[in-house]
């Protein structure tokens, strides 16, 4: 198949098979203040001509990765948390045509940042990000589980319901951070058919880096499936929203038979600017699905109370 076929995840179904491996590649992407889009798509443009050049057929970029772009409206002003959503929600369609174009050029699935966006089907602003095909065609996920700064701070809320996307490399699933935290959010993904969740992340402490970690690595055995987490690092003193970052990019599996024993595939540096690249063997992955040295996936509606698909 060619482009994005986005699908509620809901229900048990199977993944829409792809290749036998695939190589990924995650960012820990340090924020900077551009100081125009032409700039930004530069910047962009020069990371994923690395990815592609390290193999990548799918790049991953971070939670409020899109803050940057919001620096480029008319409407932001320094220290002002509700005009970074407006601003940001102002740049969304520009944010989601430049990774359009640098998808169609370097013939590359992406994951953009993440950025607030103010949707009318909902009332508050959401956190949104979108897959985007090698064609250009592309389908977003919201976040869904709010952190206490979005929540109590910042006015974000949950936008629309989780799916999963099927794509001409398998079908994926996107957990945005905090989701990550919440094992039925991924469930649905996997029993849906997802092989891969993407989760983007943006924490201002090393225990937050650490709670998405090890919240990735529990979802990878849970599900048996890869998950892919990139992170913000570094610092932006001229954001409210993303003053602070730490974080590694990691990407993690399985631990069973064909895959790595501790179930890390690969492992950024804490705080370390860069991609985090590696190759999935997706093979691995079905073949343990079906007959691995546990099936957690298959068992899990043995738990007391799973009461879930």
């Amino acid at each position: 198949m060619t482009g994005i076929t986005a699908r509620p995840a809901r229900g048990r179904s199977a993944p829409a098979l792809g290749p036998e491996r695939i190589t990924v590649a995650a960012a820990a992407w340090p924020v900077a203040r551009p100081d125009s889009l032409q700039a930004l798509d530069a910047r962009l443009d020069q990371w994923l001509g690395q990815a592609v050049a390290g193999g990548a057929e799918l790049a991953v970029f971070p939670e409020y990765g899109g803050i940057e772009a919001g620096v480029l409206s008319p409407r932001w002003r320094p220290g002002d948390l509700a005009a970074d959503i407006d601003a940001a929600s102002d740049m969304a369609g520009v944010w989601l045509d430049l990774h359009r174009r640098l998808a169609r050029h370097h013939r590359i699935h992406l994951l953009t940042g993440s950025l607030p966006v103010r949707d009318p089907a909902h009332g508050l602003p959401v956190n949104r990000c979108w897959l985007v095909a090698p064609d250009g065609s592309a389908a977003h996920q919201d976040k869904r589980m709010m952190t206490r700064f979005e929540r109590e701070s910042w006015g974000i809320g949950p936008g629309d319901a989780r799916r999963v996307f099927d794509t001409a490399i398998g079908t994926i699933g996107i957990a945005i951070c905090y989701d990550a935290e919440f094992p039925l959010e991924v469930r649905d993904m996997v029993a849906a058919g997802a092989e891969i969740v993407l989760v983007p992340s943006c924490t201002d402490s090393a225990a937050g880096y650490h709670r998405v970690r090890v919240a990735a690595r529990a979802r990878a055995l849970e599900g048996q499936c890869f998950v892919i987490q990139s992170p913000t690092v570094g610092v932006a003193d001229w954001s409210e929203a993303v003053d602070v970052n730490r974080g590694a990019a990691g990407i993690f599996a399985p631990p069973d038979r064909g895959l790595p024993d501790d179930g890390v595939v690969a492992q950024g540096g804490l705080d370390q600017p860069g991609w985090t690249i590696a190759t999935l063997d997706l093979g691995a992955l079905r073949r343990v699905r079906a007959d691995g040295q546990v099936l957690p996936l298959r068992h899990w509606d043995e738990q007391a109370s799973a009461g879930r698909a």
